[in-house]
């Protein structure tokens, strides 16, 4: 059996993940793309040693901020973690909410070598119409919508028919049980602003030393919590309109997440009871079960 626990940002898979760990004999496998870098941990909501509880955590800090990461990456680690903890008679449980990640991981996805495609076919497009055709094809991606480059070698991929959608892909593996998170938007809302409001100290505090050294690598640059506060070092932006934009990235990128989990894999979605975590966990564990059972 594998587990993979998804969701947006903030609703509660780490907690899920640490309790059905303990349950079923399992190792957990960051799927969350920025939780690869070492020093990134506020910003990220990144597994404390306290509450990991003893459960061993794998590809969690294993690259420097400077140092590049690519979902191609992943799909190697993340394959090599999963035979070791099989091997060793234990459950791997992936939590995260890096849906690309996850997808590379548990499905037969080939990549196709091309990183630096023409962008001759595209120079006359503007933003507005790369993202225009690539929204036309519904595949509920999430890409970055200010990169071009990306946007221009998304798009390429798509017209060429290497990006699969949802049906088209075949898992690896066939005990693999998806569990999502989920709740209410504006609780949800709500709960992504009160963490932010309450490890704003401490963020300030990690992201000023890459400000400071001018440290802008791919993953300062795309993290939400961390490129937000460049102009604000650089005494181009308040720190109140820093706060408001790091909420605000926040809450549309779990929209994305949630478009995009929903477009791509077969989950089973619990509502998150946060006023009792027990009968959710109670709910996910029943669950598995009857999956295990069939």
């Amino acid at each position: 059996m594998i587990l993979a626990i998804v969701g947006p940002t903030g609703v509660g898979k780490t907690k899920l993940s640490i309790e059905l760990a303990k349950i079923y004999n399992g190792e957990i496998i960051n799927a969350d793309s920025m939780q690869i870098y070492e020093g990134l941990d506020i910003g990220t909501a990144k597994v404390t040693k306290e509450e990991q509880k003893g459960i061993p955590h794998h590809l969690l800090s294993i690259k420097k901020v400077e140092e590049d990461y690519s979902v191609f990456d992943y799909q190697s680690d993340a394959r090599e973690k999963i035979e070791d903890i099989k091997n060793r008679k234990k459950i791997p449980i992936f939590v995260g909410g890096t849906g690309y990640y996850l997808k590379a991981a548990l499905y037969d996805y080939n990549f196709v070598e091309e990183e630096n495609p023409s962008t001759d076919k595209y120079k006359n497009l503007s933003n507005e119409e790369l993202i225009k055709r690539i929204e036309s094809y519904e595949y509920g991606i999430v890409y970055d919508k200010n990169n071009r480059k990306r946007m221009i070698r998304l798009l390429t991929r798509l017209e060429k028919g290497e990006i699969p959608k949802k049906n088209d892909f075949t898992l690896l593996y066939d005990d693999v049980i998806f569990i999502g998170l989920t709740t209410d938007r504006e609780i949800l809302y709500e709960k992504i602003n009160e963490r932010f409001s309450k490890m704003l100290i401490p963020l300030i505090d990690e992201v000023k030393p890459f400000c400071i050294k001018n440290i802008k690598s791919k993953a300062l640059m795309t993290g939400i919590g961390y490129k937000e506060f460049y102009p604000f070092f650089e005494n181009k932006k308040t720190l109140t309109e820093v706060v408001e934009e790091c909420m605000k990235n926040s809450r549309n990128y779990a929209k994305r997440q949630y478009t995009w989990f929903q477009n791509q894999m077969d989950i089973k979605w619990f509502d998150v009871d946060y006023d009792n975590f027990k009968n959710t966990i109670q709910e996910v564990v029943e669950y598995i079960e009857t999956q295990n059972k069939k």
